[in-house]
């Protein structure tokens, strides 16, 4: 006999349609993980109190309650496999399944049973349906004899469904048996306290703790958060969520720098819906420095059996480490914090935009994550890879002092972090070197990886840096006046990122959002690796492009960055020093011992490429006066 039997297509049911994933049931209890990844329910086989089977259509139903009073229901099970299950409940867990009866007769004229958190529906000796009473998010009377129960946005299973049960009433004539009426209440009334006592009572649905007054980013507006046992809940003036603590993937807390506010992101799977928006992440918006003190409703007895060493029975601190310290202890779900990334003002995140909202784009250890709208968590292990470009807005003198980054996702969408300070480039550069992320390299055409070598092209003691260089009059202490020739200005783009969000270390998939196309690839090994961008305006919707003007092999050659000095001067050394290092591993470790020289240091480089600047401008200035008409021999 298996110890564990493995079922490859079974659903998780909900107020809708279920969702196909994998079912484990082994005899410590049972998981459930939905195709695709993401969604992971497990249930100890000491938390189980039901199991019951019940023939639906085509199929047979496995439903299973649990003491916080959650019910799951999987189906898609065939007839063989209920009596083998039936005796390995029985064998390994102690608990006898029951069977149940659906009815199919159409009658909508019953009675209720009410057992725990779940509501059933009778008719006669069969079940013609059920409903979790913790996805009700209030009850009320309509008339005398009708009882509404209203529900939550339905965040518990599939939350793409076209269709989900938002409400339903129950008639319930004076003359019912079962809950029987007096001259104070009616029978309606009876059936309505009773509900509500198990949906807004003491016990385990009780809040444990109240933040109120929240603002939420997203979705939008001011709420009062209550962390209960077994789910936390989002109530707004408009709209109410519930959200049981399986559906948290994880928790991100990102302060942002120089600035009286710290993100705190709980990632879900599957996503609340509020109309027909999705929303894969809460962004909740904390006052850094306000400080609050939290008694949990929690007795000592079950701090010290469900909660020990992962909750205290008060606290006292900044709201938002009281706050992500609480639901972590509830919900057991992973905190992120900054990386080791800082940038040049000494945060956790570069100021960027992305689809015309600007924001912050945190880089963690794991993944990219770009706050505050739209979310977009992007995990490292997506991206296929990442591309370095001059920013195209607003001319030469806009085009130096910002750049864009493009991710490129393996499942062929892309995200472009646009109006990124030129100042972040070493610091964002070397931190995604050092992840091992394939940079593309736009140059000779290839993709390239591991670090600053990614981008190296020569093996020679002369190599350079194309993206040093293609960003070489933005990283340096001066600039051309000269226009680059490979690089044409985006006049239709907008300006600098907006200065209202400062900067502050995971998943619809975790990263939304539509793809914003790319311009075409040009590959040129003699050019620097920067992305042409077509011209708009005046020149936009032309048949023919000008053909492009060939390099003067007497042009002068243009001058040397700071970095480039120090390379060469330095490069030899390290080979010396560590005869057995490739050349592509020289180079990373120049491009670190340059990030950690001062200013003091890098002086005598400075000082020798303005030298060279000077050159080039002597040189450039006598080129442009040869080439003017009526100069040379041979002029009229």
């Amino acid at each position: 006999m298996t110890d564990v039997h493995h079922f490859n297509n079974i659903s998780l049911g909900g107020r809708g349609i279920g969702y196909p994933g994998q079912f484990k049931l082994y005899s410590g209890g049972l998981a459930w993980k939905k195709h695709g990844g993401g969604k992971i329910i497990e249930v100890d086989k000491a938390d189980i109190t039901s199991v019951t089977w019940m023939k639906i259509p085509r199929s047979y139903q496995l439903d299973v309650g649990t003491k916080e009073g959650l019910f799951y229901r999987f189906f898609g099970f065939r007839e063989q496999d209920v009596s083998n299950l039936t005796n390995f409940i029985q064998r390994s867990m102690g608990i006898s399944p029951e069977e149940k009866q659906l009815s199919i007769s159409g009658h909508n004229w019953g009675g209720v049973e009410i057992n725990g958190n779940r509501l059933c529906f009778n008719v006669g000796a069969n079940e013609a349906f059920e409903v979790s009473l913790a996805d009700v998010s209030q009850t009320q009377m309509q008339g005398k004899t009708d009882v509404v129960l209203e529900f939550h946005v339905d965040d518990t299973t599939r939350a793409n469904e076209k269709d989900s049960l938002m409400d339903v009433s129950f008639h319930v004539p004076t003359s019912n048996t079962q809950f029987i009426g007096d001259e104070h209440r009616t029978s309606a009334q009876m059936l309505l306290e009773v509900i509500s006592d198990k949906i807004g009572g003491s016990g385990p649905e009780a809040a444990v703790v109240t933040f109120d007054g929240i603002a939420i980013l997203t979705p939008r507006g001011r709420y009062s958060i209550e962390l209960h046992q077994s789910f936390l809940r989002l109530q707004g003036q408009a709209t109410d969520f519930k959200i049981q603590y399986s559906s948290i993937l994880r928790l991100f807390v990102l302060p942002k720098s120089h600035n009286p506010h710290t993100f705190v992101v709980i990632t879900l799977d599957p996503p609340i819906r509020k109309g027909q928006t999705l929303y894969p992440h809460i962004v909740i918006q904390f006052e850094t420095e306000a400080v609050v003190e939290r008694d949990l409703t929690l007795s000592e007895e079950v701090l010290a059996e469900k909660y020990k060493d992962r909750l205290e029975s008060s606290y006292r601190g900044l709201i938002h480490e009281v706050f992500s310290k609480v639901l972590r202890g509830l919900s057991g779900a992973k905190v992120t914090r900054p990386s080791t990334f800082r940038s040049c003002q000494d945060g956790y995140a570069v100021k960027s935009s992305l689809k015309a909202e600007d924001g912050l784009l945190y880089p963690l250890e794991k993944g990219f994550f770009f706050l505050p709208k739209p979310p977009t968590l992007i995990l490292h292990e997506e991206i296929e890879y990442v591309e370095f470009e001059r920013h195209g807005a607003g001319g030469a003198s806009m085009s130096s002092q910002y750049f864009d980054l493009l991710v490129k996702l393996k499942n062929g969408q892309e995200h472009l972090f646009r109006n990124i300070q030129r100042n972040e480039y070493h610091n964002l550069f070397n931190f995604i070197s050092g992840k091992h992320l394939k940079i593309l390299n736009l140059g000779d055409g290839q993709v390239r990886t591991g670090g600053v070598a990614a981008v190296l092209q020569s093996t020679d003691d002369d190599s350079v840096d194309p993206h040093l260089e293609r960003i070489k009059n933005q990283a340096g202490d001066g600039e051309s006046d000269e226009e680059d020739e490979d690089f044409v200005a985006d006049k239709d783009d907008s300006g600098s990122p907006s200065d209202d969000s400062d900067e502050g270390g995971s998943d619809a998939s975790l990263s939304g959002g539509e793809k914003e196309k790319p311009s075409k690839k040009e590959a040129s090994s003699s050019k620097p690796p920067v992305k042409r961008k077509h011209k708009s305006g005046a020149d936009e919707g032309s048949e023919k492009r000008k053909p492009k003007k060939k390099k003067d092999p007497n042009a002068p050659k243009r001058a040397i960055a700071p970095f480039m000095y120090f390379s060469k001067a330095e490069r030899a050394n390290i080979k010396s020093s560590n005869p057995e290092l490739a050349t592509t591993e020289i180079a990373k470790k120049l491009g670190e011992r340059w990030q950690k020289m001062t200013a003091e240091e890098r002086q005598p480089y400075v000082e020798q490429s303005q030298v060279d600047k000077q050159r080039y401008a002597e040189e450039s200035a006598a080129y442009r006066s040869a080439a003017a008409p009526g100069s040379g021999d041979g002029s009229a």
